[in-house]
């Protein structure tokens, strides 16, 4: 799409802003009408929830999220449809020349994700958007989305990732996200930043920041996980939501659908004051229930049942572990699993094999790890289960299947999030080769 490199020369703000300017996006009205997800796992689904709920209350709503998981365009939606072919070509034109007159002028090079970053921003303006979501790449200090400027932003949640870049304490990288976050705003953190509480409420206070906690400031109670969904109980300075519904599985999307509603509403009462609050309420509930979002515990097919997770860092693949028991019961599942060649391999593999009898591994074609190493860690982790080799998706799908209408399993795929994609691209029919990962 881009001729870029992932990432551009050293820092990218000063270089980010003169390229808005050159698009001529109001930078006011992006910071009035926008609010930013940053965290380590979670973003997708906390992003997807609050532009549901801004849908749902009937704003026309952009969404900007990364990364793609079928199609390069699913990256900019409005209002939940992906941008066109049409207009996606028309306006990387526009930032292409953009970009080359500024990289000439200024002497350094863009990274494609800045220039992915520029292009959502104009097709919400030239959409007219009410409301936009716009969805972290790393970090928040340095990242595009801080060109927001956004006075409502989240942390989803904290993990060890990219510590090359964000640091090698939880404390740093935490730091890091909340940057994102402009100064006399507020920043949800998820339920597993409690433990860096007394930290981030000292590292925001000087830039009045105000540090709202899941579990403590938002109240989350009444959690209920079943085959036929999901519910819980959702409290917030005055607000009382009971029995809400959510669309999407996993114990873990309950921190994610209470950041979303609380972002929802500091921004909605600054934006929007003395709104009714039953058509609030109404929006929180049709957009939670309503919510999709591809790859989450996703079931891909019924006979034999086939679950894909995309969860490609060692805490979110414990979490959607521990959901799939808690949904579908912890026996008889067979387990495909393929790891990225830059994720933790062992402790990835080691999170996941022990609860498996039989283990399929496998190599992605976008930047898999070898398979058999895959298998030593999980003879090592499991030495019990039986473990076989597909050196090819393909090959894993036809295997998994195999086996799983031999000895009547269940399949789960995870471990990584282009393998899992890819395999569930080849269990639909389609080639793991057609797919363009950035």
């Amino acid at each position: 799409m881009f001729d870029l490199p992932k990432y551009g020369d050293g820092v990218c703000l000063a270089r980010m802003a003169l390229l808005l300017d050159a698009l001529s996006v109001d930078r006011a009205r992006l910071r009035r009408m926008s609010v930013v997800v940053t965290g380590s796992n979670g973003k997708g689904s906390t992003a997807a929830f609050s532009a549901n709920i801004a849908r749902a209350y009937g704003l026309r709503t952009g969404l900007f999220t990364s990364p793609h998981l079928f199609r390069f365009n699913e990256r900019f939606q409005v209002d939940g449809t992906p941008i066109c072919d049409d207009a996606l070509k028309r306006l990387v034109a526009r930032v292409k020349a953009a970009i080359a007159e500024i990289s000439q002028r200024c002497g350094e090079s863009f990274g494609a994700f800045e220039a992915l970053f520029a292009l959502a921003c104009l097709h919400f303006q030239d959409s007219q958007c009410d409301f936009a979501v716009f969805e972290a790449g790393i970090g928040g200090r340095y990242d595009p989305v801080r060109l927001v400027g956004a006075r409502f932003t989240c942390v989803t949640s904290v993990d060890y990732e990219h510590v090359e870049l964000l640091g090698n304490t939880l404390e740093l990288i935490a730091s890091d996200k909340s940057d994102a976050c402009a100064a006399g705003g507020s920043i949800v953190y998820g339920e597993n930043c409690r433990k860096l509480r007394s930290h981030l409420l000292e590292y925001n206070r000087h830039r009045e920041i105000a540090s709202l906690f899941v579990r403590d400031d938002i109240r989350v109670g009444g959690e209920t996980v079943s085959t036929t969904g999901q519910r819980f109980d959702f409290r917030f300075e005055a607000w009382r939501f009971q029995t809400l519904e959510i669309g999407l599985p996993g114990a873990f999307q309950f921190n994610n659908a209470a950041i979303a509603i609380a972002l929802f509403l500091l921004w909605l009462g600054q934006a929007r004051p003395k709104q009714k609050s039953a058509t609030i309420e109404s929006a929180v509930r049709s957009g939670l229930r309503d919510t999709r979002w591809p790859g989450r515990l996703e079931v891909i097919h019924r006979d034999p049942l086939t679950i894909i997770d995309v969860g490609h860092t060692p805490d979110a693949i414990r979490q959607s572990l521990a959901s799939l028991k808690a949904i579908h019961g912890a026996d008889n599942w067979l387990l495909v699993i393929g790891i990225s060649s830059d994720k933790k391999a062992t402790e990835i593999v080691g999170a996941l094999a022990p609860s498996f009898d039989t283990i399929v591994c496998t190599t992605a074609r976008h930047k898999g790890a070898d398979a058999g190493r895959i298998a030593e860690a999980a003879r090592k982790a499991n030495p019990h289960a039986d473990i076989e080799v597909a050196a090819t998706i393909e090959a894993a799908v036809s295997l998994s299947r195999t086996l799983a209408t031999s000895r009547r399993r269940r399949i789960y795929a995870a471990g990584g999030l282009f393998s899992a994609i890819e395999y569930a691209t080849v269990a639909r029919g389609g080639r793991a080769q057609d797919l363009n990962f950035f």
